[in-house]
């Protein structure tokens, strides 16, 4: 289902489970300068759904990075894994913050796997979460799976 075909309700209720936020990078729509989409985490295109299970929010730079991809190479084995599925997966499970917290860490090989394929440490993504970091606004307090 295209975005647009989303209702209200479901727009709202999407949003909200995600605080607002990327899922991938956790950027706060708030702070972007960029709307947000509504994205299919399985494409439509490899068999995915429009069922609220399958879809996240994502900022425009993961949206694109991701485009139709479901798995990406881990830098350290090489191998093929499958990205983060923000549904079935625990963002503390395959992600950490750098000391200075402007840096996403994969923990694990989906987490550094998909760090490449989004590129989610990107540097305007960096500098932004330097400067809220600055203002006690990053990492996103609310997010649900960071605390």
């Amino acid at each position: 289902m295209p975005e647009s075909r989303l209702t209200q309700q479901q727009r709202q209720l999407i949003q909200q489970r995600a605080s607002s936020c990327c899922e991938y990078c956790l950027s706060q729509a708030k702070f972007s300068p960029d709307p947000f989409s509504i994205e299919h985490i399985i494409p439509r295109s490899k068999g995915g759904t429009s069922n609220l299970d399958n879809l996240a929010v994502a900022c425009q730079g993961c949206n694109n990075f991701k485009y139709n991809h479901t798995e990406a190479i881990d830098p350290i084995t090489g191998e093929s894994v499958p990205l983060y599925h923000p549904r079935q997966q625990n963002w503390r499970d395959h992600f950490t913050w750098s000391n200075d917290s402007t840096q996403m860490l994969g923990l694990t090989p989906t987490g550094r796997a998909t760090i490449e394929r989004l590129q989610l440490n990107r540097n305007g993504v960096v500098n932004l979460r330097r400067v809220l970091h600055s203002i006690e606004q990053h990492p996103p307090h609310n997010y649900p799976f960071t605390n």
